[in-house]
């Protein structure tokens, strides 16, 4: 059994009777039943995902996979492709909005070449996990070998396997990629069997006239690697990208584990969706941070079955909304522990 198959094998299902535990826990607090909303409703998830109502504020890590894009070759994207492996260098020293953003909730920043086309500086701060250079033109045919698929899956099982052996109890997705949501709307598309017009949109910021060029490559992409229902694997090693896959592996790996994991936008939800659809009991263990202004990406959570916890109009990615939501899992887990109950309060309930 290969790593992929053996982390499929193991992924359970949600613990209803922990997650009803924890709302009848929530119900005897100092506060009219469901008064807390979402809050509460994230308790009870994460409950149901870590298989316990005990919950503690867990250690938290972003894991922000980078790989480059043949199809960018095709000019769909505002900036050059050499900036991915420049924003990497970025993250490695701290520099970017997730590294910020991070800081302030306590979260370490995992840095992993997938599969950048330019040479990257060695750096104890990047992880190199790279299964090949960039991918191939999905206009021209498929991204990768179903076997690159695979070892790029096998790959993000890896680093989390190692995340979560060192204490990591939350897992939030992060990407760099120039060109990526060219790859992600044409996922989107085959998994969700929406048109390329409704799952594609500007990206780094394209204009009207390459707006129209976009949704025509995503909808040449599909015609050269139509989508095949019964096999999500080879839907991703066509349409997809190393850091799409990688990621779709580091959220198996935290389903099998019992580890929540905060989806970022659109192209981490991409993953998400690829993840779910080669193990579809994987689902559960995933939490929308938030709604992208990408247009895309309500389908893919909408094909999730998932609620965003935040819309603050983000399209940056890097795992930006994820560690923002870090700080409500963090207020669900403190609610839940630290409120006092009606009778320890001596307050007559209702």
């Amino acid at each position: 059994m290969t790593l992929l198959e053996a982390t499929v094998a193991r992924i359970p299902e949600p613990d209803l009777c922990a997650a009803r535990e924890v709302r009848s826990r929530l119900d005897e607090k100092t506060k009219p039943p469901g008064s807390l909303g979402r809050l509460e409703e994230l308790a009870c998830a994460l409950a149901a995902i870590r298989g316990t109502p005990d919950l503690d504020p867990p250690l938290k890590a972003i894991v922000v996979m980078a790989g480059d894009h043949g199809v960018a070759a095709e000019g769909v994207s505002a900036f050059p492709q050499a900036v991915t492996a420049q924003m990497v260098l970025n993250f490695a020293r701290s520099g970017a909005a997730i590294n910020v953003l991070s800081r302030q909730v306590g979260a370490r920043v995992v840095v992993v070449d997938m599969g950048v086309s330019s040479p990257i500086p060695e750096d104890p701060a990047i992880r190199s996990m790279r299964v090949r250079a960039g991918t191939n033109n999905i206009t021209l045919g498929p991204a990768m070998s179903r076997d690159e698929a695979i070892r790029a899956l096998e790959a993000g099982i890896s680093v989390a396997e190692e995340l979560i052996s060192s204490g990591v109890g939350l897992l939030g997705l992060g990407e760099m990629g120039i060109a990526n949501s060219t790859s992600a709307s044409a996922l989107a598309a085959a998994f969700t069997g929406a048109s390329p017009e409704e799952v594609t949109g500007r990206g780094t910021g394209i204009d009207d006239s390459q707006l129209r060029h976009k949704v025509d490559i995503v909808r040449r992409a599909l015609e050269v690697n139509p989508p095949d229902p019964v096999d999500p694997l080879a839907t991703l090693a066509g349409l997809g990208g190393l850091e799409i896959a990688g990621l779709a592996g580091v959220a198996l790996c935290s389903a099998a584990c019992r580890i929540p994991v905060l989806l970022d936008g659109f192209i981490a939800t991409a993953a998400a969706l690829a993840a779910a659809r080669i193990a579809p009991r994987a689902a559960h263990a995933f939490i929308a941070s938030h709604l992208s202004v990408e247009v895309g990406h309500r389908c893919l959570l909408d094909a999730l079955g998932k609620t965003p916890l935040l819309a603050l109009d983000l399209r940056l990615g890097e795992g930006s909304g994820a560690a923002l939501a870090m700080h409500l899992v963090d207020a669900s887990i403190h609610i839940l522990r630290e409120m006092a109950t009606f009778a320890s309060a001596g307050v007559s309930g209702a």
